[in-house]
């Protein structure tokens, strides 16, 4: 077999198909959730904790006070930017509880679908004829 066709049936697979889907519309969901976090989530956030900006959060290690942190990154400070690390982390939550809620559905989609294809158990009046039926054939 050449390895254009075994590369042909690997992608036939449903599985890689599925990876492929997944993370396509994985990475433009993870997009819709940073722009949630950044545009609505942080401002209410900042609002209800005094006004805090959370992408302006730094810390400078340069020793010197910079006004904010556009000012600290042009005069080529070193700065953490601890506001973005809590943005992101509260990206990284949403994104994962939302998969988490997606995981949780479809495994209960497949145990529904597992208790359908499964033949309900005979009744007992069911046994006991079949039961009669195999001891008049003998």
């Amino acid at each position: 077999m050449s390895m254009v066709n075994e590369f042909k049936e690997f992608i036939a697979r449903g599985n890689v198909l599925d990876l492929a889907v997944a993370v396509v519309i994985g990475a433009a969901f993870g997009k819709i959730v940073t722009a949630l976090v950044d545009g609505i989530i942080m401002p209410v956030v900042g609002m209800a904790m005094g006004g805090v900006d959370f992408s302006q959060l730094f810390v400078s290690l340069d020793g010197k006070d910079y006004a904010n942190l556009a000012i600290a990154q042009e005069a080529a400070a070193p700065v953490i930017t601890y506001g973005a690390f809590i943005q992101t982390i509260i990206d990284f939550l949403l994104i994962a509880f939302v998969i988490f809620m997606m995981l949780k559905a479809y495994n209960n989609l497949r145990k529904a679908e597992a208790a359908e294809e499964t033949p309900a158990e005979p009744t007992e009046d069911i046994v006991l004829l079949r039961e009669i039926r195999d001891s008049l054939k003998r």
